[in-house]
């Protein structure tokens, strides 16, 4: 880090690129309550010198926040909707008396109050990764298209509105969205593979509002009809082989998340090959716009305005994008080429130019020595 500062210095652009290195939350030996966040101590060789020199530097600590991971390795404590930025109820600290909604702040503040402990209060905190996965193996039932979806839409308002945490209330946050590609030779839990925002061949997972404005849609109740909601289900006279392979290619081929209709999922009853497929043409149609063409399925689907939701089985609905798997409501789509967002928006090209330059730099100052 010295050297690439150095190399950055002699350039004259050491105020324009800051340098730093990323941590996971492992590097915290405790992180709740946050006013208990604490560093672990075996880290502390090479921690101290370093958050040195960051603040002398005003470099950013650069940490790896996911919410998944602490939903999915302790349901029992953390539920789905805290991790989702969706809960309707509060986390207190009971050493500060600070409210938590959700647990990217709990986390973040977990960071803060870890500085603080070692007298580092002026260092910012910059989240390097953040996410959701779109699917996962069968003990990951949080890792949905739609939880992905809900995630990323309420982080990225969460953090251009501004809001700032607890702790730090309206401190601007630079958050970066992991990750742009789906990575199928990852190893590990199919999670691993699935945190993408798009497939290799560029299309869209699953689509999200950058501009921090969607509107969530509560207008429409389970079984109820709504004037700008529409759905497509199995057309009753379509034969089953015609459903079988709709629904064959709308799993495979067609990206879809046929988890919910698996043995003890929340679709997977009743048991038929109409509501499984009802299940899947209507979660490729509202993933590809909810046009005519992505609810024809051969003749085999149709369209309908009324809620097919029923009991636990929530169907994506065009707007709220409400789904079985996941429970929970998220904000209205729309695309974008940026995987960036904070105070400040990068664009990929951005960092990538920023990081040759630096390297070159490193390279040429090393070749001076």
């Amino acid at each position: 880090m010295h050297n690439v500062f150095t190399a950055l210095r002699k350039a004259g652009l050491q105020r324009k690129i800051k340098v730093s290195s990323s941590h996971s939350l492992g590097v915290l030996s405790r992180s709740f309550p946050p006013s208990a966040g604490a560093f672990n101590s075996s880290h502390a060789s090479f921690l101290k010198p370093m958050l040195e020199f960051l603040a002398e530097n005003q470099s950013p600590f650069m940490i790896d926040v996911y919410p998944y991971y602490a939903y999915r390795d302790s349901k029992s404590n953390v539920s789905l909707d805290y991790a989702l930025f969706e809960s309707s109820s509060e986390v207190i600290d009971p050493n500060t008396g600070l409210l938590y909604t959700n647990m990217f702040d709990a986390q973040i503040d977990a960071i803060y109050f870890a500085l603080t402990a070692l007298n580092f209060r002026t260092i910012k905190i910059m989240v390097t990764e953040t996410g959701w996965p779109s699917k996962g193996s069968a003990m990951e039932t949080a890792a949905t298209p739609d939880n992905a979806q809900t995630y990323n839409t309420n982080l990225i308002r969460h953090v251009i509105n501004d809001t700032g945490t607890p702790a730090k209330p309206g401190e601007e946050l630079d958050v970066y969205v992991f990750s742009l590609f789906n990575e199928n030779r990852k190893p590990g839990l199919e999670s691993e593979r699935n945190w993408g925002l798009y497939y290799p061949d560029m299309t869209s997972v699953y689509n999200l509002d950058f501009t921090g404005r969607g509107a969530v849609d509560m207008t429409t109740g389970v079984n109820g009809t709504s004037s700008n909601g529409t759905w497509c289900i199995a057309s009753s006279t379509a034969s089953d082989a015609d459903l079988q392979n709709a629904v064959d290619w709308a799993c495979g081929s067609g990206n879809v998340d046929c988890s919910a209709i698996q043995p003890s999922q929340p679709c997977f009853e009743p048991d038929s090959l109409v509501s499984h497929a009802s299940y899947a043409f209507n979660s490729y149609y509202q993933q590809n716009g909810a046009t005519d063409i992505a609810c024809s399925f051969g003749g085999a689907g149709v369209k309908t305005n009324k809620n097919p939701s029923y009991d636990k089985c929530l169907y994506m609905t065009t707007g709220s994008n409400k789904t079985a798997a996941a429970s929970n409501v998220t904000a209205k789509p729309s695309t974008s080429t940026s995987i960036s967002m904070g105070s400040k928006f990068y664009s990929i090209s951005t960092w990538l130019h920023a990081y040759l330059l630096t390297t070159s730099l490193v390279l040429l100052n090393l070749g001076n020595v």
